[in-house]
Parts: C-alpha cells; sequence; structure tokens
C-alpha cells in the first residue's frame, strides 16, 4: 500500500531480522528496542510488525501483537505523528476485519484528528535533555546557581571524604553487587516516606540484565564502599536513567545529585545525544536542564460500534486519563483553589501516617506488656 510517497506494509505473525537495528536507528529508545522487550518476557509469539518506506527506506518500524481482535503496540517512548498513525490504524484495519481496536501506550504523539474514533490520554512525561558534544559545554549550559552548587559540594564531599571515588562501569563489567546496594538504598529512602518500593526481584533480576546488556552505571564510592550510583541503559545514542540513589547517610553532600551529573558527562563522553530521566517532575531533573516531554496513550477504535461493544476498556483508559489529569492539577497547578486542595490532601495523608504510627506503637507496648 502506498500513500503520498510512503510505501506501507505489514509482517503478520513476524519479526524479521532486520528490526532490531533498524528499530534502534529509527528510534534510539530502550522501551523501542527488541532488547528490552525480551527481558521483560516477550517471546515473539502472535507479533506483527508495520514498516513505511519514503523513497525505500525505512522510516517507521511498529512491533505489535494482536489477540482477539486487540491489537497492542510495544514500542513505548518513541514518536508517532498523526498522519503516521493514521496510516498505521489504516493498514491494520483494512488487513483485518477482526481488529476491532489499536492501544498504543507511552507514545508522544500530535494526534488530533483520526477517521476512527480514538481516545487520547497524558499517560506520563519523560523528562529528556539534548546534550552538548563536551562536558565543557553542558557544564555551561547550566544555570549559575546549579554551576556554583556542584563546584561547591564537590569541594566540600572531597574534602570531608578524601577517598570519594567516581567509576564508570559498563556492559558486561557491570557489577550486580553495585545495583543491588543501590536498590537497597532506595528503599531505605522510601521507607522513610513510608512508601513501599517497588523494585521487587523480579525486577532487579531485570535490571541488572538490561544493565549488563546494554547499560552504563556509575557509582561513587567512600573509602572503597558504595554511597551512590546511577543505572541508564543505552538504545542508540541515547541513554536512559533507570535507577539514581545513594546512601541516606549522605544527605547533607548532594551525593547523589553529584554522582548523576558526573554519570551524564560520562555518557557525553560516550557521544550521546540525548539524556533521559523518564518519568517524575523532581527538581534536579530540571536543574540539570531536562525539558519535559508529554507521553501519551491512545486508543483507536474501528468505529463507534467497536466503542461500544469494548466499553469496558473504553471506560478504563478514561477513568485512568481523567484521574491522573485530576492528580496533576492537585499537585502542580499554582491557582489557589489547586493550593488549598493540595494542603488538605497532604493533611490528610500526614494525619493517616500519625494515626498509623500511633497503632504501630500500640502493637509494640502490647506486645512488650502481655499481661497488661
Amino acid at each position: 500500500m502506498e500513500h503520498q510517497g510512503v510505501a506501507a506494509s505489514c509482517y503478520d505473525n513476524e519479526v524479521p531480522a532486520f528490526v532490531e537495528a533498524e528499530i534502534e536507528r529509527l528510534y534510539g529508545n530502550i522501551f523501542s528496542s527488541l532488547l528490552e522487550f525480551r527481558i521483560y518476557g516477550w517471546s515473539g509469539a502472535n507479533t506483527g510488525t508495520y514498516v513505511e518506506r519514503t523513497n525505500g527506506k525505512i522510516t517507521t518500524l511498529i512491533v505489535f501483537e494482536r489477540r482477539h481482535g486487540r491489537v497492542r503496540v510495544l514500542n513505548q517512548g518513541i514518536r508517532i505523528g498523526e498522519d503516521e498513525l493514521n496510516r498505521f490504524a489504516q493498514h491494520l484495519f483494512s488487513m483485518d476485519e477482526s481488529i476491532q481496536l489499536i492501544s498504543l501506550k507511552a507514545i508522544e504523539t500530535d494526534l488530533r484528528h483520526s477517521p476512527f474514533p480514538i481516545q487520547r490520554f497524558n499517560h506520563l512525561e519523560d523528562l529528556a535533555l539534548a546534550l552538548p558534544t563536551t562536558t565543557q559545554e553542558y557544564l555551561a549550559s547550566l544555570g549559575k546557581n546549579t554551576r556554583r552548587n556542584i563546584k561547591r559540594y564537590m569541594d566540600r564531599l572531597t574534602r570531608r571524604f578524601p577517598s570519594f571515588r567516581f567509576e564508570v562501569r559498563e556492559r558486561a563489567d557491570v557489577d550486580e553487587s553495585d545495583i543491588r546496594s543501590l536498590i537497597a538504598f532506595n528503599r531505605l529512602r522510601m521507607a522513610e516516606k513510608k512508601v513501599v518500593a517497588n523494585i521487587d526481584e523480579e525486577e532487579t533480576k531485570h535490571i541488572v540484565s538490561l544493565a549488563q546488556a546494554c547499560g552504563l552505571v556509575g557509582v561513587a564510592r567512600i573509602d572503597g564502599r558504595i554511597c551512590a550510583g546511577a543505572v541508564s541503559y543505552r538504545a542508540g545514542d541515547n541513554y536512559f536513567l533507570n535507577l539514581l540513589s545513594h546512601d541516606p547517610a549522605y544527605d547533607d553532600y548532594w551525593v547523589g545529585f553529584l554522582c548523576c551529573y558526573l554519570t551524564m558527562c560520562a555518557c557525553i563522553s560516550h557521544d550521546a545525544r540525548e539524556f533521559h530521566f523518564l518519568w517524575g517532575r523532581y527538581e534536579y531533573k530540571y536543574a540539570l536542564g531536562a525539558v519535559q516531554r508529554d507521553l501519551d496513550n491512545v486508543t483507536v477504535y474501528r468505529s463507534w460500534l467497536h466503542v461500544m461493544l469494548n466499553a469496558q476498556t473504553a471506560w478504563a483508559a478514561a477513568r485512568e486519563g481523567y484521574l491522573r489529569r485530576a492528580k496533576l492539577w492537585i499537585k502542580y497547578d499554582e491557582r489557589p483553589l489547586s493550593r488549598q486542595v493540595r494542603k488538605l490532601v497532604e493533611t490528610v495523608f500526614a494525619l493517616r501516617r500519625a494515626l498509623s504510627g500511633m497503632a504501630g506503637m500500640r502493637r509494640s507496648l502490647a506486645q512488650s506488656n502481655p499481661e497488661s
């Protein structure tokens, strides 16, 4: 099929051998790589590949799973423009009349109009930075306060701990024990916030596998012991920060922030084009130059009849989308009403933490005085 000079084709139930290298060249995104798909359990079953070529050169590669009349796109984190997405949907709906809907997760898109019914809701954000060619240029590009803080805290850290060392390990040289130490630091910090860490043993193994396959890990040590580190993955010319953590004992020395900065400098030295901090609107990311890119979930339905036939899916997408919109409004909007609601929510959570702490104290007292 050809449309305005773009030739589209589809490999049904097949991911050709050329896809692995081409998808990395096109997108340079770890969340759109066959390596990441495999590590997270992708078997290749029921998987097809949509390809667009312009003047014979591949310009679009979309890998998708098809099950029970539904198509789920595996590519995430990439940009798919309106025309491109509409051509993809048109091609699949024309190819197979049993397909009722197509779902795409966490993509950057300008989709507004489509010949098909669509749902589009913001899912998360990717904080990313286009990197200069040298570390000197990068440092000069940062704000005055950030540059001053990097120098001040680095001087303070090395004066207080002369044994401080920063090292970079890549791929097969990545030490699993270093990653496990960083995850342990992450759990400590989450525990301080009364939050359950979301990195379990299965996810730990995924992180280790990816790091040893395509990772760059920056590790800071004091007296030979790890005190901070940053784990990032390389895809194409881009790096993606997956984990940044430090020993809470060094909170006063900004060791986590410094480790992130030094890791970014290492990425620049490896000719990186972009550094992705990924989701979470943390201040340190903006201080280090990150720019927000919104990533959306999109569902494309064959017709309005198929919206009704898949009402549960449509309702779940709308519920999740509007709930996120409400959370963002409460957390980040600076208008008076938003600030009041945010303060109320913070008060409620603080009260819940206090009550939980009191209940824990009562249980401890009861256990220590069984006869009372």
